[in-house]
C-alpha cells in the first residue's frame, strides 16, 4: 500500500494547510498517509471511492473526510472533478484550537466519513478554497492567522452544509433522490413512483442523475448494488447467491452478468482469488 508523506504536499513544510485541486482526479491506488488529513469536496463527474474497503459512489457534492490513518482509494472515475484539502494535526495550528469537534466523530466504529452538501454551499466552499490555496508567507503570523481562520469558517461551513435539509428547488430534491437510493438500493425501484416521491418529472429524473453520476438511473442503481455485493464477497461468508438477492437482485444468473461487465472477473473468481 503507497504512503504518502506531508513532506511532498506542504510547500515550506511551515504552514498547516495546503490544497491539491484533482482536475481531473484519475483512478488511484489504495493508500493513507503518514502524518496528515485529508478533506475531499467533488465538484463534478462520477467515480467510486473505497473508503477502508467499503466503496462509496462519488458524483457533485460529494464531502469526504480522510484521517491519516485510513486506507482508501479512487476507482472507475469519469471526468472527476474534486479538490483536497490537506491538514496537518492540532499541534500543527497556532491561531486556532479544539477545530476538531467540527469534524466527523466516530461513535460506536462508525465514522460518518461522507457528507452531501448543495450546491449552493460547494459554491462558497469554492471560494474560501481560493482563499486558503494563496500563497502564504509562514514569517508572517498574520498571514498564518488568516489561512487558519478560513480554514475553520471552511469547516463551519460544510457541518451547517451536511446538515441542512434539502431545499425544495430541483437541486435540492435530486440531493434528497441520491440519499434515498443510497440507503434505499437493494429494494426493487420504481422510477415513475420516486419522481413522484422527490417532485420531479421522469425526464428531469433522468437528465439529472445522468449529468451528475454520468449513468443512466438504472446503470447507478445497479451499480450501488453490485459495489456492495463485491464488497460482501471479499468480506462476509454469504453464498453468492444469497448475496445477489440480498443487493437487489432477483436473478442470479443476471446478477453474475452485471458483476463481470463491471469489474472484468465473475463473483465466484472474486471470491477464490480475494481480489
Amino acid at each position: 500500500m503507497t504512503l504518502l508523506h506531508s513532506v511532498d504536499f506542504f510547500p515550506g513544510g511551515g504552514l498547516p494547510v495546503a490544497i491539491e485541486p484533482r482536475m481531473p482526479q484519475s483512478a488511484f491506488p489504495e493508500h493513507h498517509h503518514e502524518d496528515f488529513h485529508e478533506i475531499v469536496l467533488v465538484e463534478q463527474g462520477a467515480g467510486v471511492h473505497v473508503f477502508n474497503g467499503e466503496p462509496r459512489t462519488l458524483c457533485g457534492g460529494c464531502v469526504c473526510f480522510v484521517r491519516d490513518h485510513d486506507r482508501h482509494l479512487y476507482e472507475k472515475t469519469d471526468r472527476l472533478i474534486l479538490t483536497n484539502v490537506l491538514y496537518r494535526g492540532p499541534e500543527a495550528f497556532r491561531f486556532i484550537t479544539n477545530f476538531q469537534h467540527l469534524l466527523p466523530q466516530e461513535k460506536e466504529g462508525h465514522y460518518p466519513s461522507h457528507w452531501r452538501i448543495s450546491g449552493r454551499v460547494m459554491e462558497q466552499a469554492k471560494t474560501l478554497i481560493k482563499e486558503l490555496g494563496a500563497p502564504v508567507d509562514p514569517k508572517q503570523p498574520e498571514a498564518r492567522a488568516e489561512q487558519e481562520l478560513r480554514f475553520m469558517q471552511l469547516l463551519v461551513l460544510l457541518r451547517r452544509g451536511c446538515s441542512e435539509q434539502p431545499g425544495d428547488d430541483q437541486s435540492g430534491r435530486m440531493r434528497g433522490l441520491l440519499d434515498w437510493l443510497a440507503d434505499h438500493y437493494s429494494e426493487e425501484v420504481d422510477w415513475d413512483a420516486l419522481a413522484d416521491k422527490f417532485s420531479l418529472s421522469l425526464r428531469t429524473l433522468h437528465r439529472q442523475l445522468k449529468q451528475q453520476t454520468g449513468s443512466t438511473p438504472q446503470r447507478y442503481l445497479n451499480r450501488l448494488r453490485l459495489l456492495q455485493a463485491r464488497h460482501l464477497l471479499r468480506h462476509s461468508e454469504m453464498r453468492i447467491t444469497d448475496i445477489a438477492y440480498h443487493c437487489g437482485f432477483g436473478d442470479s444468473n443476471h446478477f453474475s452478468t452485471l458483476f463481470k461487465r463491471e469489474f472484468g472477473f465473475s463473483p465466484r473468481t472474486i471470491r477464490q482469488n480475494d481480489l
